[in-house]
Formats: structure tokens, C-alpha cells, sequence
């Protein structure tokens, strides 16, 4: 879902800015020693009408790129949204509104499968018009069969609370992971792989030098 390969580019780079107030996506972009600040976006979440979830995360994350890239208090070039959402037979799970939320989402996805996908938008403020490469990425995951203590036990811990589908992979939530279909980074809430490809796409990173001529 990446749009046309971008021309060579043109002015100086001027740095990468992620658009989130999420630590796991900022964990996971330093992780690479990628250099960016961080300034949160601020865009309203809600589902439109008829809106299928690819076409979801992929617009919150542009939005939430063009947000923060719109600012004038806020220098960067290279502007990185990205939004997440679990999805159990085609309905979103959001964040849980409290305990009893949290133990119903759960309960929900015990013993079986669910999807999780993952929008990223780059857009780039210095081009004439503006230029967004961005994509959605799907990871399959399954969950075993959780007891009544462990739901408990689980949302006791207050991890919960701010994940989409009220769990964090990455976290004490691992212990319901059977298995996963695909990205584990697409999960914790950044998919790692196809983001750095978008970055050296448009020479806004290289994760690896070429060799010097020997």
C-alpha cells in the first residue's frame, strides 16, 4: 500500500519528527538509534461512517503527521504518524474505558485469534504540496485460553488501561500469546520494518552505510 517512489531529493534534511505520544513507538524507533524528536499529535479517533479499518489507521496516521508537520513552533522536516487498532471479526478494540471494559475485551479474544494493524504515514514538509509515503501492516495473533484469575490477576497490574485491546504484548501481557502471524513490532504499536524502509526510501535515514571502496 506504498504510494510512487519518490524523486531524489532537493533541500537539506532538517530531522525526523515522530508524531506520537506513545512510548512503545518511541522505544521502538530508538531502538534503532534512528535520531527524532517527539511531539504529539493531536486529531479526533473516532471511526467514520462506513470506514473499513485499513482505510482507519491509515488515515489517522496521516492525519496525525500532517497535524504535527503543520505547526510552526515545530521544526522538522520528515514528520512520522502512525496508529494502532486490534481487531476481533471486524470489530475495532479501542482502549478500555475501565476494569470492567478491560475484562470484557479480554474475555473476548481468549482462546482465539485477532488482528492487529498498524498505519504509518511519512510526510515530508518540505516538498512543494507535501509528500506522504505510508502503508498499513497486519499481524496475526493468537491468545490461549485465559481463567477468570487471570483476567483478574492481569488488569490488577494496570497495564491494561492505555492499550489498544487491553494488552501489551511487550509487557506482562505476553504470558497470553500462543503465537503471532507476522510483525511482532506491528503489535507493540510501530511496524518497525516497513518504517525504516519508508526512511532510507526518502533519504531521511540510513540504517547502514555502504561499504567504502576498498
Amino acid at each position: 500500500m506504498s504510494d510512487t517512489p519518490l524523486p531524489p531529493l532537493t533541500s537539506s534534511q532538517n530531522g525526523i519528527v515522530l508524531a506520537s505520544a506513545s512510548p512503545r513507538r518511541k522505544e521502538l524507533l530508538a531502538s534503532l538509534s534512528i535520531p527524532f524528536s517527539t511531539v504529539a499529535g493531536d486529531v479526533d479517533e473516532q471511526v467514520l461512517p462506513g470506514e473499513i479499518p485499513e482505510d482507519h489507521v491509515l488515515r489517522l496516521s496521516r492525519d496525525k503527521a500532517m497535524q504535527v508537520a503543520s505547526r510552526t513552533d515545530v521544526p522538522g522536516r520528515w514528520f512520522l504518524g502512525s496508529d494502532t487498532i486490534v481487531l476481533r471479526d471486524g470489530t475495532i478494540l479501542g482502549k478500555p474505558a475501565d476494569a470492567k471494559d478491560a475484562a470484557a475485551m479480554l474475555r473476548s479474544l481468549s482462546g482465539r485469534g485477532h488482528r492487529v494493524l498498524s498505519g504509518y504515514a511519512l510526510f515530508d514538509r518540505d516538498r512543494r504540496q507535501g509528500t506522504t509515503v505510508s502503508g498499513v501492516v497486519s499481524t496475526r495473533v493468537r491468545f490461549k485460553e485465559l481463567t477468570d484469575a487471570e483476567i483478574a490477576g492481569y488488569i490488577a497490574t494496570s497495564e491494561p488501561f492505555d492499550k489498544a485491546g487491553a494488552y501489551a504484548i511487550q509487557g506482562i501481557g505476553a504470558f497470553m500469546v500462543l503465537g503471532i502471524e507476522g510483525s511482532y513490532t506491528n503489535v507493540v504499536g510501530l511496524p518497525l520494518c516497513e518504517v525504516v524502509e519508508a526512511l532510507e526510501r526518502v533519504g531521511a535515514f540510513r540504517l547502514f552505510a555502504a561499504p567504502s571502496p576498498s
